[in-house]
C-alpha cells in the first residue's frame, strides 16, 4: 500500500448558522470563544470579503465544514439567508457532514410546525415568496426539528450548556474516521469491496475474512476498515500480529492466553485472568462489537477467539486477515476478500509514492520504474522498501540495482527487502538488527535509553530506517517493524556463523541452550531472548555459561512454564547488563561479582531469590524493578544511588518484611506497588515527594490516622484500616485528591474531606448518617456506601451527585432530597426497611437511568400505565397534536425481577420495535457488579424513545418492549410508562432529563493502562466535562474492595495513590 497526493479539503471545524441580533453578542459569542481554546476552526462570516456576494460563499464554507451548528432562536426564520443556509446544510449532510441543532429559547415543535413566534416570525419571511420556496423551507425546518440537539429551556445555568455544547461538538469531530488512509494507492476499492460483504445495515453477526500473501497490505486494508467502522460501535479491538501466537505450550494454555488477550483489549482491563474457554461468549454475547483478528496462522485460533457467531451481539462483526485461505474455509467463514497484487498501473504508483513522493514516473525513469516494479512481483510492501531505498537516486544507480535485484531476487521477498538494508551504513544496519531481536513493537524512548552506550545514533538511525520503510514510527512514538524485515534481520544474524556462540544475536530456543550448556558464547553475542515455553522438562545449565560473553547487554528468559531452566550450582557470572529480564531465576541470589551500574531494566518476577546484593550499589542508569511473586524474597537492596528509579514493583512478595528508607529520598519514583506484601511492616510514607503517582498496598492494617502522602496525589485508598476518625487535616494536606476510600467498620467519624473529592468511597464503615463535611463537598459526584449497617437514613445529597450505591444498609429507612436534584443512578439492593416515602421519593426523581430497589409489593408501581406479566409488553404508539410521531418523547420501564441463588451480573437489554419487527431503538443498562439479590427487587430505567438515525413509519399504531437479562435470568413483570413533550414541559421544579454521556447506551471506555483494576465488569461511563477523567463506576467499586466478605479473617488495607 502506498499513498497517492490526492485529499478532499475541509477548511474548518464547524459553520454557525444563527441570526445575529437574537444570539451572536451574548450566547454565540461565548461559545465561539470556547471553540477557539478547544482548538476548533469555526467559519466566521465577518470574514467575507466586501465586494463578493455572500451566498456562495458561505454555500462553499458550509461544504468545507466538518459539522454545522444551527442555533434555532426566536427569529432565525425571520432571515431568508437563514433559511437558505439551513437548506444548504441539510442537503450538505446527506452526502457527508453532521447537523447539531440548538434550540435557543424556542420549543422544537414550534420550530417543526412553524407555530408561536417563531412561526409568525417565518410567515411574515415567506409574505410575496413562491410556494415552492415556502414549501423547501417549511420542509427544511421540519427536518431540523427532528434531529436530537440541545435545548436551552432543559438548563438553567447558561454557560454550563454552553460547556455541554463545546464538549459534544468536540467529540464528534474527535470520532469522525480518520484520514490517515486517505490517498493510499487502491484503498478506496478495496474498502468498497469488503463493506459490501459486510452488509452493515443487516442485525445478524458477520464474519468475513481477509485473504492475501505476506506484504500484500492485508493489515493496512484491515487498519483502515477498523478506523472506518470504529464509530459504529462501542466495543472495537484490533488484535494484530496473531502469528505465531498459538505456541506448543499445550492447547488448552495456548487458547486460555488468547482469550485473556482479547477480552483484556476490548474491555480495557489489563491481563484479564482466564479460566473458562466460555469466557468470550459469556462476556460478549449480549455486546455489538468490531473485532479484527490479525494475521492468523492457525484454525486453533479462530476456535479460541471466534469459534462461533452466538459468541457476539446481534450487529457484531469479525474480521479476519490469514494468508491461508484453508484456514478461512476450514472455520466456515465463506465471506472472502482476496486481497490482490496491484495492476500494472498501481504497481509504478506506488513505487514512486516511495522513491519520488509523487504518484507518476519522473521523466526519464519510465523503463526502469517498470522494470523494478516487475521485479518487486508488484508486492506493496517490496515497492515501497525497495522504492524508498531509491530515493533520491540516478538513474545509473536505478540501473545498477536493477541488475542486483534481479540477479538476488530468486522470487523470494527476503531478497528483495535487503536491497533496502544493503545500502545502510553499518550503525544503522545494526540499529535494524537490534529492533528486529529486541525492540519491535517498543517506545522510541525505551529504545533511545536501552541503546544509550552504545555508538548508535538512535534519533537518527530511526528517521532514515523510517525513511526507507523499514520500520514505522507512529505519531505517539512507538516503533513497528514489519514481521517480514524482522525475518530478514534474523537471516543475516543466522548468516554470520555457523556456530551460534559467534553470532550477535539469539533467539533459537535449542541454539541458545546448546550455547549455554557448553559454555560456547564468545564476545560477538550482544543479546539473548530465550523462550522457554518449548521446554516441557526442566534443563540445567552451569553457573559460567555467560563467562565468555563478556559484551552481552541484553538477557530475556521467559515462559509459560515456571523454573523451566536450572542452575547446576551458584551462579558465578552475568556481564554489565542493561536488561535484565530473568522469569523464575532459580537461584537464591544473583552473583557476588555481579555489577549491577549499567541495568536499566531488573525484571525477575517469580524467582527464588532471598536477596538482590548487598551494600550500596551504583544504579544511575536503574528505571524499573519488577521482583513480583518472588514469595522467598526478604530483603531489597539499598536503593539510596538509584537516582533515577520511576517503577519498584513488589507484589506478592510474601516474605519481605521491610523497605528500605532510601526509597523515600528518591526523587523520579512514581509508582511504588507493594499488593499482597503480609509481612512488610508499616510503610514509613512521611515525605512529600511530588513524583508519586500511584502507591500500592492493600496488606497493611496499622494505621490509626490518615498517613503522610504527596500532597500531589489524587488517588488514596485508606480503607480497612485501624483509622477511627478522619480529621479536617487532611483536607489541607491533600488539596488536589479526586478519589478517596475511607471504608471500613473502624470508621465512626469524618469530620473533614478535601472539596476536591468528586469520588467518595465510605463503604463498610459505622457512620449513622452522612456526615456534613460530605453534604458540602461541592464537586462529588459518586458516593459509596455499601454494607454501612448504621445507617438509618439519607437525610440529603451532595448538589453534584450523579450516582449513590446504598446496597446492603439493611438499617436504611429513610432518605430526602431535592427533586430538583438530577440523580442516574440509585443502588438500595437489599435495603429492605426503606418506608414507602423514600421508595416514592427515588421512583419520582427524573432522569434516572438505572435504579435498583426491593420490591415489596412484587408488583410494578402504579405510576406505570402499560403493564404486563413477562418481559414484553405492547402499547399504542405516542403521537403529538397532528398525529405526526413525537421524536422528543421519553419511556421509563419497570421490571421485576426474582432474587438469585448466588452473586451475578444482571444486565438488562431493552429492544423497542414495531408489531412488524422494525426496530425501533436498542438500549443497554450494565450491570454495576456481582451481587446477591436476596428477594425480589424491581429495577427502573428511562431513555428517549427512538434513535437518532431511526426513522419511524408515522401508520405505525403499537410499538413493543421487549426486555431481556444476561443468562436468561427470569423477568417476571414489566411496567412502560410514556413521558410526551407537553408532560415534560409542564412539569414543575425539574431541570430535565438527563443521560449519561448524551445517549441511553452505555458503552465501554478507555481506562487507565498502567493498572490492573480487580474487576470483571466494565460497566457505565460518565464523562466529565473537558475530559478530565473517564469514571466507571464497577471498576471504581471493586478497585476499592467495598464488599469483602463479613468473615474475612484478616483486615486488608489498600493504598493507591494517582497523580
Amino acid at each position: 500500500m502506498a499513498f497517492s497526493s490526492s485529499s478532499h479539503i475541509r477548511r474548518y471545524h464547524v459553520f454557525p448558522s444563527f441570526h445575529g441580533p437574537d444570539v451572536r453578542k451574548g450566547f454565540l459569542s461565548h461559545l465561539l470563544n470556547l471553540f477557539e481554546r478547544k482548538g476548533i476552526t469555526t467559519f466566521k462570516d465577518q470574514e467575507i470579503k466586501r465586494g463578493y456576494t455572500i451566498g456562495p460563499e458561505l454555500v462553499q464554507a458550509i461544504r468545507e465544514s466538518r459539522l454545522s451548528l444551527v442555533v434555532l432562536s426566536k427569529k432565525y426564520a425571520t432571515s431568508s439567508w437563514c433559511l437558505d443556509e439551513l437548506v444548504e446544510i441539510l442537503k450538505c449532510k446527506k452526502e457527508h457532514g453532521m447537523v447539531m441543532p440548538i434550540f435557543y429559547e424556542v420549543d422544537p415543535s414550534d420550530v417543526r410546525k412553524q407555530r408561536g413566534e417563531f412561526g409568525s416570525a417565518f410567515q411574515k419571511t415567506c409574505e410575496g415568496k413562491g410556494e415552492g420556496e415556502k414549501k423547501i423551507w417549511i420542509k427544511a425546518l421540519a427536518d431540523v426539528a427532528t434531529i436530537a440537539g440541545e435545548h436551552s429551556s432543559n438548563w438553567e445555568d447558561e454557560a454550563k450548556m454552553i460547556e455541554k455544547i463545546a464538549a459534544d461538538v468536540s467529540n464528534k469531530l474527535s470520532v469522525t474516521p480518520s484520514n490517515d488512509f486517505e490517498g493510499v494507492v487502491g484503498m478506496e476499492a478495496h474498502l468498497r469491496k469488503i463493506n459490501s460483504c459486510l452488509v452493515m445495515a443487516c442485525d445478524d453477526v458477520k464474519m468475513i475474512g481477509i485473504q492475501g500473501p505476506a506484504g500484500i497490505g492485508k493489515t493496512t486494508i484491515a487498519k483502515a476498515l477498523f478506523k472506518q467502522l470504529s464509530a459504529a460501535f462501542k466495543l472495537k479491538c484490533f488484535l494484530g500480529n496473531l502469528k505465531g501466537s498459538y505456541g506448543s505450550s499445550g492447547v488448552q494454555d495456548s487458547k486460555f492466553c488468547l482469550q485473556s488477550q482479547l477480552l483484556s483489549k476490548i474491555l480495557n482491563q489489563k491481563d484479564m485472568s482466564v479460566d473458562d474457554l466460555g469466557a468470550i461468549k459469556e462476556w460478549l454475547q449480549h455486546q455489538k462489537v468490531l473485532i479484527v483478528l490479525d494475521d492468523v496462522d492457525d484454525l486453533e485460533q479462530l476456535d479460541a477467539l471466534a469459534e462461533k457467531p452466538s459468541w457476539f451481539g446481534r450487529g457484531s462483526r469479525i474480521i479476519v486477515t490469514t494468508k491461508d485461505s484453508k484456514i478461512l474455509k476450514a472455520h466456515g467463514i465463506k465471506n472472502i476478500y482476496h486481497v490482490g497484487y496491484p495492476s500494472e498501473e498501481e504497481a509504478p504508483e506506488i513505487l514512486c509514492l516511495s522513491a519520488f513522493k509523487q504518484s507518476y514516473v519522473q521523466v526519464g525513469f519510465e523503463k526502469v520504474a517498470k522494470k523494478v516494479a516487475k521485479l518487486c512481483g508488484y508486492l506493496p510492501l517490496g515497492l515501497c522498501v525497495v522504492g524508498s531505498s531509491l530515493r533520491g537516486e540516478s538513474k545509473q544507480e536505478w540501473e545498477c540495482q536493477l541488475s542486483r535485484i534481479e540477479s538476488s531476487l530468486d522470487r523470494k521477498l527476503e531478497d528483495v527487502l535487503k536491497v533496502g538494508y544493503d545500502k545502510l551504513s553499518y550503525k544503522h544496519r545494526s540499529l535494524f538488527l537490534h529492533i528486529a531481536f529486541f525492540f519491535n513493537d517498543r517506545a522510541v524512548d525505551h529504545v533511545t535509553t536501552m541503546l544509550a552506550d552504545s555508538n548508535l545514533d538512535v534519533s537518527m538511525g530511526l528517521k532514515i530506517l523510517a525513511d526507507k520503510s523499514l520500520v514505522y514510527v507512529s505519531t505517539n512514538g512507538w516503533i513497528t517493524m514489519h514481521c517480514l524485515l524482522q525475518r530478514l534481520g534474523r537471516e543475516i544474524v543466522y548468516k554470520q556463523s555457523e556456530e551460534p556462540g559467534k553470532r550477535q544475536f539469539l533467539e533459537n530456543a535449542n541454539e541458545i541452550l546448546d550455547v549455554l550448556k557448553n559454555n560456547t558464547g564468545t564476545g560477538s553475542v550482544l543479546g539473548i531472548s530465550f523462550d522457554t515455553s518449548s521446554k516441557m522438562s526442566e534443563c540445567s545449565i552451569s553457573g559460567r555459561a555467560f563467562e565468555g560473553m563478556r559484551n552481552l547487554r541484553f538477557l530475556r528468559i521467559y515462559g509459560r512454564f515456571f523454573n523451566a531452566l536450572k542452575i547446576s550450582e551458584d551462579m558465578k557470572y552475568l556481564p554489565s547488563l542493561r536488561l535484565l529480564h530473568w522469569d523464575s531465576y532459580p537461584r537464591k541470589h544473583l552473583p557476588l561479582t555481579f555489577r549491577p551500574e549499567c541495568l536499566i531494566e531488573l525484571r525477575m518476577q517469580f524467582s527464588n531469590l532471598e536477596k538482590l546484593w548487598g551494600g550500596i550499589q551504583p544504579l544511575p542508569n536503574l528505571k524499573k524493578m519488577n521482583l513480583g511473586y518472588s514469595k522467598n524474597l526478604k530483603e531489597i537492596p539499598n536503593l539510596s544511588k538509584a537516582i533515577n528509579l520511576e517503577t519498584l514493583t513488589l507484589t506478592y512478595c510474601t516474605s519481605l518484611v521491610e523497605l528500605p528508607s532510601s526509597i523515600w529520598n528518591l526523587q523520579k519514583l512514581r509508582k511504588l506497588r507493594m499488593r499482597d506484601c503480609r509481612k512488610l511492616r508499616l510503610v514509613p510514607i512521611k515525605n512529600n515527594l511530588e513524583s508519586f503517582e500511584e502507591v500500592e498496598n492493600n496488606s497493611i492494617s496499622h494505621f490509626k490516622s490518615a498517613p503522610r502522602v504527596s500532597m500531589n496525589i489524587k488517588y488514596l485508598n485508606v480503607g480497612n484500616t485501624l483509622l477511627e476518625e478522619v480529621h479536617p487535616s487532611i483536607v489541607q494536606r491533600l488539596p488536589y485528591l479526586k478519589w478517596l476510600c475511607l471504608g471500613g467498620r473502624n470508621v465512626k467519624r469524618i469530620t473533614g474531606v478535601p472539596e476536591s473529592v468528586k469520588h467518595l468511597h465510605l463503604s463498610n464503615s459505622d457512620i449513622d448518617m452522612i456526615p456534613d463535611c460530605v453534604l458540602s463537598l461541592p464537586h462529588l459526584e459518586s458516593l459509596f456506601l455499601n454494607k454501612c449497617r448504621q445507617l438509618v437514613s439519607l437525610q440529603g445529597l451532595p448538589p453534584r451527585l450523579k450516582y449513590i450505591d446504598a446496597s446492603n444498609c439493611r438499617s436504611l429507612e429513610r432518605v430526602c432530597f431535592s427533586f430538583n436534584h438530577i440523580i442516574t443512578h440509585f443502588m438500595f439492593r437489599n435495603c429492605f426497611n426503606l418506608d414507602e416515602e423514600s421508595r416514592r421519593v427515588i421512583i419520582q426523581q427524573r432522569g434516572y437511568n438505572n435504579v435498583w430497589l426491593p420490591a415489596p409489593g412484587k408488583e410494578v408501581p402504579a405510576e406505570f400505565t402499560h403493564k404486563a406479566t413477562g418481559k414484553s409488553i405492547i402499547i399504542p404508539m405516542v403521537l403529538d397534536g397532528d398525529g405526526t410521531f413525537s421524536a422528543y418523547s421519553r419511556f421509563k420501564a419497570c421490571l421485576v425481577l426474582p432474587p438469585t441463588n448466588n452473586y451475578v451480573l444482571l444486565d438488562i437489554h431493552c429492544r423497542i420495535k414495531t408489531k412488524s419487527g422494525v426496530i425501533i431503538k436498542e438500549v443497554k443498562w450494565n450491570s454495576m457488579d456481582y451481587f446477591h439479590y436476596q428477594t425480589k427487587h424491581l429495577f427502573f430505567c428511562g431513555g428517549s424513545l427512538i434513535g437518532e438515525t431511526h426513522e419511524v413509519d408515522v401508520t405505525t399504531r403499537e410499538i413493543v418492549f421487549e426486555f431481556s437479562c444476561r443468562d436468561n435470568h427470569e423477568i417476571t413483570a414489566c411496567g412502560v410508562r410514556i413521558v410526551n413533550e407537553e408532560e415534560k414541559s409542564t412539569s414543575g421544579g425539574s431541570v430535565g432529563c438527563f443521560e449519561t454521556g448524551g445517549s441511553s447506551n452505555y458503552y465501554h471506555a478507555d481506562g487507565d493502562e498502567d493498572y490492573k483494576p480487580e474487576a470483571v465488569q466494565v460497566s457505565l461511563i460518565r464523562n466529565t466535562k473537558g475530559g478530565e477523567y473517564t469514571c466507571c463506576w464497577s471498576w471504581l467499586k471493586r478497585l476499592w474492595s467495598g464488599e469483602e466478605d463479613d468473615e474475612a479473617e484478616e483486615d486488608k488495607t489498600s493504598i493507591m495513590v494517582r497523580r
